[in-house]
């Protein structure tokens, strides 16, 4: 995960997030938050940033704006340091499927470049089809990703119609769980391993029904040790006092979360 670049803490607000003279600084902490649909995940970092006075600040798997759901947060050098660690543990999402369009970046936020008549699934031929996907499988990367290739993102070839093919990973998939069918629709449950593309999955789902499809809306519920469940509210995050309490009141300790992790 490559650290977002350090800005100055009155970048966003003049005065944002100062500490008052009897209050102690923070040099290090690792901070739940629940991103909420419409921002970025580079910007739930900024709010962090200017709401502790911290210049490095990083985070651990990044959210599409449509996404919601536990982001990660790491402040400080000590805590930045263990981005890594926690990019490999296990994920959990919900995620929505639109069946019978596929996109050029395989969610709502691309052009659609195909549309199919949605048959009348039965739940057992969709839970069926669920079940193959499940275990250890090769993925290739979206041609919308962030992985990089001669120093830039493809979505920034991608985006001038230039396609750099990148190998398959292999990555798992421990549970795969159907939760509701619409007409169109599917509501599914996620538990994968790091580097898994949940619009890829949607899109490869959409391929195995024989009608397309892709992702419509994704939150993520767990990551490694951590749930959504004991995250911060990250709306909250606008106003630089209520997110200082907030964040400051939820601290985690590099000591606490190596703790947590697997094989420390």
């Amino acid at each position: 995960m490559e650290l977002l670049p350090e800005m100055p803490a009155d970048s966003l607000d003049a005065g944002a997030g100062k500490k008052t003279p009897a209050e102690p600084a923070l040099e290090a902490g690792i901070f739940l938050v629940d991103k909420p649909v419409g921002p970025s995940s580079f910007r739930m970092v900024q709010l962090v940033r200017r709401a502790l006075s911290i210049k490095k600040v990083g985070h651990a798997g990044t959210l599409d704006p449509f996404a919601s759901g536990l982001l990660i947060i790491c402040a400080g050098r000590p805590a930045t340091r263990l981005i890594s660690k926690f990019m490999e543990g296990t994920k959990r999402y919900e995620a929505v499927l639109r069946l019978g369009i596929e996109t050029t970046t395989q969610d709502l936020e691309g052009e659609v470049t195909a549309q199919k008549e949605v048959g009348a699934f039965a739940r057992e031929e969709l839970a069926y089809c669920l079940a193959g996907f499940v275990g250890e499988q090769l993925q290739t990367p979206p041609q919308y990703s962030a992985l990089k290739h001669l120093g830039k993102p493809l979505y920034h070839y991608a985006r001038k119609g230039i396609t750099i093919e990148k190998a398959p990973r292999l990555i798992t998939i421990f549970q795969l769980q159907l939760l509701e069918a619409g007409p169109d629709t599917l509501r599914i449950m996620v538990e994968c391993s790091k580097g898994t593309y949940i619009r890829t999955l949607a899109a490869d789902i959409g391929g195995a029904l024989g009608c397309g499809a892709h992702l419509v809306a994704l939150r993520r519920l767990q990551s490694g040790p951590f749930t959504v469940d004991q995250a911060v509210d990250g709306a909250m995050l606008q106003d630089s006092a209520l997110a200082r309490q907030a964040l400051l009141g939820e601290t985690l300790t590099v000591e606490e979360v190596l703790a947590m992790l697997p094989g420390q």
